[in-house]
């Protein structure tokens, strides 16, 4: 009984996370700042932006760093909201460990994703491009990640860069 009490407890915290506004917009209880990257996480993105050139970078709260090479006109996503995206994710010594295959891109939910996307892509609207430099802290953490087929592993603690394009949102 006490089971079925707790699983139910924790099914309605899931499902309450996402809740429709009576504009159909999604209304998250998600804070993008309330999780930071330590000051070491910062120091290598920081390093990382120095040693590549990468100018015009952009802290974000969280300590993410970003560029937004293009802004988009369409809509602004939310994190309850489902978005298309074209992306390629490399790790800082430029080894591909993932991207997307299709033109059509791929599709999924914003709260289904890592922190440092949760807080990147809705900084674009649709047709916009954002690279985003993510520490670890709000990509995979401490965790490896195996490699998919012709793709490299992502080692624990590696500092996760993408390039993404904002096709559509849901």
């Amino acid at each position: 009984m006490l089971r079925n009490f707790v699983l139910i407890v924790l099914a309605s915290l899931v499902l309450s996370s996402c809740l429709k506004g009576s504009n159909g917009e999604g209304v998250c209880n998600y804070d993008p700042c309330a999780v930071k990257a330590t000051a070491n996480e910062e120091l290598a993105i920081q390093t990382y932006l120095t040693n590549n050139g990468i100018q015009g970078a952009v802290k974000h709260c969280s300590g993410m760093y970003y560029v937004i090479d293009a802004p988009g006109t369409g809509k602004t996503p939310g994190v309850c909201n489902d978005v298309t995206v074209n992306y390629v994710g490399t790790l800082t010594n430029g080894n591909k460990f993932d991207e997307t295959t299709s033109s059509a891109g791929v599709t999924f939910n914003l709260n289904q994703v890592i922190l440092g996307w949760k807080s990147g892509i809705p900084l674009i609207k649709e047709g916009g491009h954002i690279r985003l430099f993510i520490p670890p802290s709000l990509g995979y953490g401490n965790r490896e990640m195996s490699a998919r087929p012709g793709y490299s592993g992502i080692p624990a603690g590696s500092i996760l860069v993408f390039d993404v394009e904002l096709k559509q949102v849901y």
